[in-house]
């Protein structure tokens, strides 16, 4: 039978055809590039300090030594540096028991070492007690477990394209860790270690740690810088931190007021009137009080009304008027705060007012509307402008009116005499365009805060007659502000107009005035975005007891750029860098040589066209 088997025993068969194209496709499979191939570096050269990944050179730095104690977002100055850079960090646990008796054989060593320079009669030894305090704190967190022990290595490798550069980087990074005792060294020899641990591979080659407790650790996490960016609102500028997008809707915070602080020339104007040119393409109206005549090109560029106010103008405002009562309101409640505005007014156009004369104006004020048969039981919606007493009614009350004969001469300057034209007249302005701005450039600087009080009243009058998503914006607010009266009701306003959908916003470059009033503080804190930006050494120790600034805070105010600061909104802040596109600048620029070559374009292209 094996005879048989051994002499038919089948020979070895040949591949068969299906082997051969299964091989040869096997080998067309191993020349075909893969992605490994397609994204790997051209060629790599590895020197003692550097390694060349194609075009890009790396160095690798570790950090051998920290200080004694590492404060919270120590480490944010590297990782919001403007530099390509990989950080690497190691986190090896260890055994709290191995560590334990480690530092049972450290507390016996050092306690040996102080018994016996006692013995010798010499001085102690700070180092040795400063050592014998942490090891035994140390033991007693490990021991109840508030405390664990890691074995942590930090790795950085930075990019350039071309080795002075490269060497200019990583100093720059070694300074600034250095500045917080934080040292480090290169990889020396160790170039590809250092950079294969760089990679996202969980691979630690350099194998260089320091042993760290968790609270020290906790410190270096990276994830420290503040964002704020939304998915609706405008751009307020870019976050200097991380180069991130500032993108914010006001309206959506508790209430959307806003103050700007900051020097002359520090830029604020330019970041108010970017936030009014980009505010009004989302459909919010502005309205402004401008005292310098900065908004008139603005106002002209996107078609707004632009209204001169001063003691010649055409243009008039009736304070006696009173707003719509709305269907929720108490027409009773409409004309006590419109009386209540009435004497405030008053209070800055006459001065020192005693509490008897206080008494005569608030009588002589409701005999004015009764005069006009305008009381709380009339129709008040049904009144005209033409309807509503002037400052002249309340002259002739005055006079006739037992005790009021002082108010009246006083009163007489602001009804016949030299400031008769501004407020004795009926209103004509009609603000329905959704720019509206109030120049009150050329109004007399004793009229300053009257002009401002009595434009800022109509505007409240018109905010709650109609509800609209608007700003208010009122600009140099410190010169209300030194007046008790005026700052009141600026405040009042601040408080109250979130519930007519309107944000307020104050600007002012002489924040000791701002804020040495008693309203100023409160202002500030009902807004719910404040800028700082540049400010002055003189006003600085103000503004970091009222933000409550950090040191570092407090000198990046003092060095920042034009148009560089911080921006609060809640309980975020973060440092901002005012940016505007070239179309824009050209509409919202205040350099004066820039806007007369603006107006010089103007001119001849309007020569041209009429020729």
């Amino acid at each position: 039978m094996l005879d048989f088997l051994k002499k038919n025993k089948e020979p070895k068969s040949e591949p068969l055809p299906t082997d051969e194209v299964l091989l040869s496709e096997r080998y067309y499979q191993e020349g075909l590039s893969k992605l490994q191939d397609l994204i790997a570096p051209s060629a790599i050269k590895i020197t003692s300090r550097y390694i060349r990944v194609g075009e890009t050179l790396a160095q690798t730095i570790f950090v051998i030594t920290y200080p004694r104690y590492l404060h919270s977002n120590w480490f944010s100055p590297i990782i919001n540096i403007d530099m390509p850079m990989d950080i690497s960090m190691f986190i090896h646990p260890i055994d709290t028991n191995t560590i334990l008796k480690n530092l049972r054989k450290t507390a016996t060593q050092v306690q040996s070492q102080i018994h016996i320079e006692e013995a010798r009669g010499m001085v102690r030894d700070p180092v040795l007690e400063t050592a014998m305090r942490d090891i035994d704190e140390l033991r007693d967190k490990l021991q109840q477990g508030t405390e664990k022990f890691f074995r942590f290595g930090l790795y950085i490798t930075i990019y350039a394209q071309e080795e002075k550069e490269l060497d200019k980087q990583v100093k720059a990074i070694m300074a600034i860790l250095e500045a917080q005792l934080v040292y480090t060294k290169p990889a020396i020899f160790k170039t590809e270690q250092g950079f294969n641990s760089s990679l996202p591979l969980a691979n630690d080659e350099l194998n260089v740690g320091t042993s760290m407790d968790s609270s020290p650790l906790s410190t270096t996490f990276p994830f420290v810088s503040s964002n704020l960016s939304s998915e609706e609102g405008i751009l307020y500028g870019i976050n200097r931190h991380n180069n991130s997008l500032i993108i914010f809707d006001r309206f959506n915070m508790e209430n959307g007021n806003m103050v700007v602080f900051a020097k002359s020339g520090a830029g604020k104007s330019y970041l108010v009137k970017l936030e009014v040119l980009r505010s009004l393409m989302v459909g919010t109206e502005v309205i402004i009080i401008d005292p310098e005549n900065e908004y008139k090109h603005l106002c002209d560029t996107v078609g707004g009304t632009f209204f001169k106010i001063s003691l010649n103008s055409k243009n008039h405002l009736n304070p006696f008027d009173l707003p719509k009562v709305g269907e929720d309101e108490d027409p009773v409640d409409v004309m006590r705060n419109n009386i209540a505005g009435l004497i405030g007014l008053l209070h800055l156009m006459l001065g020192n007012i005693t509490p008897e004369e206080d008494s005569i104006l608030d009588r002589s004020i409701r005999e004015t509307y009764d005069i006009k048969d305008i009381t709380a039981q009339a129709d008040l919606n049904a009144l005209k402008k033409e309807d509503f007493p002037t400052m002249s009614d309340l002259y002739q009350v005055l006079r006739n009116m037992e005790g009021g004969e002082d108010l009246a001469i006083r009163l007489e300057k602001y009804t016949e005499g030299i400031f008769s034209g501004f407020l004795n007249n009926v209103t004509n302005l009609d603000i329905n365009n959704p720019m509206v701005v109030f120049n009150i450039r050329d109004m007399e600087e004793e009229m300053r805060p009257v002009a401002m009080y009595v434009v800022l009243q109509f505007i409240w009058n018109e905010m709650r007659t109609n509800i609209r998503k608007r700003i208010v914006l009122v600009d140099e607010a410190w010169v209300m502000m030194k007046y008790d009266d005026a700052a009141s009701f600026l405040f009042g306003i601040a408080k109250r107009c979130r519930k007519y959908y309107t944000g307020l916003t104050t600007i002012t470059q002489d924040v000791n005035d701002f804020l040495s009033s008693r309203f100023g503080k409160p202002i500030v804190t009902n807004s719910s975005i404040q800028i700082l930006l540049k400010q002055s050494p003189a006003a600085i120790d103000v503004i970091t007891e009222t933000f409550y600034l950090t040191d570092q805070e407090k000198f990046l105010l003092l060095e920042s750029n034009v148009g560089e600061g911080i921006f609060f909104a809640g309980t975020k802040h973060v440092a901002i860098k005012v940016v505007a596109s070239y179309s824009e600048d050209q509409i919202i620029t205040t350099d004066p040589s820039q806007i007369a070559e603006i107006e010089q374009a103007k001119k001849e292209l309007a020569e041209e066209e009429e020729a």
